[in-house]
């Protein structure tokens, strides 16, 4: 499979010609939302077999094996080209697949209102093949120990049919907000608390939820060893039953990092009690903040190199978005940018006509526009080769997989990348 950036003057004809593919490929593959109106800077996925690498100045089958993971050797056969050959700048070389790549998959959905909206039963359906985990999100812990629960719909029907595990995910959060004394009763009311793990043992049973998930945020710090000794009561009575205990934690870099967001998550002790963890590494550029790519590789690195001192790889699931935002600009603090998914950002690129520009820093797509008011936007995104970016990380670190917030936002390539690059794990 190959990602392709469209260059000036290029149309689908001309690009699937140089592929040895077809329009019709190429438009259902990326699901496009302007096959007739391309937008520069923007990234394809070539649905074919391998990729092509054009040689750059300086290249040399060696150093193009190393980047592919490819004994140049075979690299020189597969061209049919002497492996001493000087090569040309600009000559095609074809890169046959690669080894794939074990790993688990998460994905988040949360069903808001008094039913669940149809872009999400879709989003689970078209989302279920690749994941490992799906997750309604979520089921609200309530002060007395029992829990209110999310609309469910057709997500365990579609999690059976795909062989997925459905993830349990209970909050400490009311009225949409994370609350710390919520917390504080359930991590330290022992009556309360041998409650709340009876009715989650017991509604897992009668929903048929296999991996329990805490996404607690905000606690107060003086409450993390009380949320530790709670995990490992709860690993005890989950165990029994033959399920998975998950966490959700913070982004964090160093064990005693400042913030409420940070301080009751203790990296070394879930790493120990539980049986994976996501991190949220997301939310860097976020809604309520100025305009910047959501998950820039490197602080996404920076927080996953200090977990791995923690804990093993194979228990870091990395969080991974699923959606950009539109910022309308001069930022002002208190306004709120929009979330949008990847098709729908190529859609305002291209009825703007302004080109997709990719920060090579943070391994990201944005772009700017003036609305028909006359206020100027800037738009950050994922794409394919954002996507690929994380999936290489992944893949270096040698982490257990990824998990998404959230589904409902369309990104086909997303699905498409996953099965080039990894056989997804089914328990």
């Amino acid at each position: 499979m190959q990602i392709h950036v469209v260059q000036q003057n290029q149309n689908l004809f001309g690009i699937a010609q140089a592929y040895g593919t077809t329009v019709n490929d190429i438009v259902e593959a990326n699901e496009l939302p302007n096959p007739n109106r391309l937008v520069v800077g923007q990234a394809l996925v070539i649905p074919i077999v391998g990729s092509f690498y054009w040689v750059q100045p300086g290249d040399t089958l060696f150093s193009i094996g190393h980047k592919f993971n490819i004994p140049y050797q075979q690299l020189a056969s597969v061209n049919r080209i002497p492996t001493n050959q000087i090569l040309s700048v600009g000559t095609r070389l074809y890169i046959p697949p690669r080894p794939k790549k074990r790993a688990e998959f998460n994905g988040y959905v949360e069903p808001r209102g008094t039913t669940v909206a149809p872009t999400l039963v879709e989003g689970a359906r078209e989302a279920a093949p690749h994941l490992t985990y799906l997750a309604p999100f979520s089921f609200q812990a309530q002060r007395d120990g029992s829990l209110k629960e999310p609309l469910l719909n057709d997500f365990p029907a579609i999690a059976k049919a795909n062989n997925v595990i459905l993830m349990m995910v209970i909050t400490n959060q009311e009225n949409d907000q994370f609350s710390d004394e919520l917390g504080r009763i359930l991590l330290n009311d022992m009556t309360i608390q041998n409650r709340f793990l009876n009715n989650i043992v017991a509604t897992a049973k009668r929903l048929g939820f296999r991996d329990i998930h805490f996404d607690f945020e905000f606690l107060r710090p003086a409450d993390r060893e009380a949320y530790n000794n709670f995990l490992r009561k709860a690993k005890a009575r989950f165990s029994a039953q033959g399920w998975l205990l998950s966490t959700a934690l913070a982004p964090k870099t160093s064990r005693e990092q400042q913030g409420l967001w940070y301080e009751a998550h203790d990296y070394r002790a879930h790493g120990e009690i539980v049986d994976f963890v996501v991190i949220m590494t997301y939310e860097w550029g976020y809604s309520g903040g100025p305009a910047m790519a959501v998950s820039p590789i490197g602080p996404v690195r920076k927080v996953i190199e200090y977990a791995l001192t923690e804990m093993p790889a194979s228990k870091i699931m990395m969080g991974q978005n699923l959606y950009g935002y539109d910022w309308t600009l001069p930022f002002v603090q208190g306004t709120v940018a929009r979330a949008v998914s990847p098709q729908q950002a190529i859609q305002i690129a291209a009825n703007n006509n302004v080109p997709i520009q990719y920060d090579m820093r943070a391994q990201a797509p944005f772009f700017n526009y003036v609305d028909s008011t006359g206020k100027r936007h800037e738009v950050w995104f994922e794409d394919a080769r954002s996507i690929q970016a994380k999936f290489n990380l992944v893949k270096e670190l040698n982490l257990r997989g990824m998990s998404y917030w959230k589904l409902g936002l369309a990104f086909p390539q997303n699905w498409l990348l996953i099965a080039e690059n990894f056989d997804v794990v089914k328990h």
